[in-house]
């Protein structure tokens, strides 16, 4: 039977996956909502507006929103299929992208209810990574901690 903490990792891995493949492929094609895609095009002109940094380097509001998709889509895509380390990976690159999204709202001045979902996002990958990042052999730990204790409290009671 799987631990609570690995159907929690699973099911969180899975579902922040699926979201972020989606909401990426929102960014890069018309092909799932022309709506969306239409707002995401106008959002990301704000963004690139209000950071001339990113003219001078090059980086139109085109090749921001096409960059963040394509990180969207590719660590969701290893969010949901791939096991091991290269999650953590993608979960930690994901909130980078939630945090640059965040920075791109206040900076534009959205309300709240504009980049409310990357809020809740970034919290949701915040505590995936946190469980992910505990360590599985910490109830192994306590055992030998409390073995320790018990065994030095013997010692004492031996010397007395």
């Amino acid at each position: 039977m799987a631990s609570p903490r690995t159907i929690t990792i699973v099911a969180l891995s899975f579902a922040l996956g699926l979201f972020f493949v989606f909401m990426g492929t929102i960014k890069l094609t018309p092909r799932l909502s022309k709506d969306a895609y239409n707002e995401m095009k106008r959002a990301y002109k704000s963004y690139a507006k209000a950071l001339p940094a990113l003219k001078k380097m090059g980086i139109t509001s085109v090749l921001l929103r096409k960059i963040i998709g394509t990180l969207e889509v590719g660590c969701g895509v290893v969010l949901t299929l791939v096991p091991g380390k290269p999650k953590d990976v993608a979960n930690f690159l994901l909130l980078l992208v939630m945090l640059a999204v965040l920075f791109f709202h206040q900076l534009v001045g959205d309300p709240l209810k504009r980049y409310a979902h990357a809020l809740v996002f970034g919290i949701l990958l915040t505590c995936r990574l946190l469980i992910a990042r505990q360590s599985e052999d910490r109830p192994e730990r306590e055992e030998r901690r409390e073995e320790q204790i018990n065994a030095q409290e013997k010692n004492k009671v031996k010397l007395s």
